[in-house]
């Protein structure tokens, strides 16, 4: 059985972060942009309350990271949140640790006063589909639209 623990994101673990997430967003082709990025882990860092991030370990090793950044919604009670990051580094994938962070993001969102957790998953990522659907989470009849500014 593999052992994973987390441990909260603090600044030092930003370059770190940083290299992890754009080798994250290279795997859709996605844009990354470090020094954006790393001011946005800045202000995410200094504001409790847009959320909170873990280090996901399997015993000393850094294998990953998850991002909880949190949001209102009248529909959803309250406080919600979107897992809005869940890396998992390629050679670590399959083990089981990205069940024990869903377990762990589960536990977690509630003591922040989170009464619904969103994410997104990419139509391509079946593993991560199933794995979702097996921890309790549930299509919604709507599409998931962006505009950026």
């Amino acid at each position: 059985m593999n052992n994973f623990t987390f441990s909260p994101i603090a600044r030092n673990h930003v370059p770190l972060l940083l290299e992890m997430m754009q080798d994250f967003y290279k795997i859709d082709g996605y844009p990354f942009h470090y020094s954006l990025t790393e001011q946005n882990f800045t202000e995410f860092l200094t504001r409790e309350h847009l959320g909170r991030g873990w280090l996901i370990l399997q015993q000393e090793t850094v294998i990953g990271y998850l991002l909880l950044c949190f949001g209102f919604s009248f529909e959803f009670g309250g406080r919600n949140a979107f897992l809005d990051e869940l890396f998992i580094r390629e050679d670590f994938r399959g083990l089981g640790a990205g069940s024990a962070a869903l377990d762990f993001v589960s536990s977690e969102a509630p003591k922040h006063g989170v009464r619904a957790l969103h994410l997104e998953v990419e139509l391509t990522n079946r593993k991560a589909f199933d794995l979702y659907r097996e921890k309790g989470f549930k299509e919604h009849k709507r599409r998931l639209m962006t505009i950026r500014f």
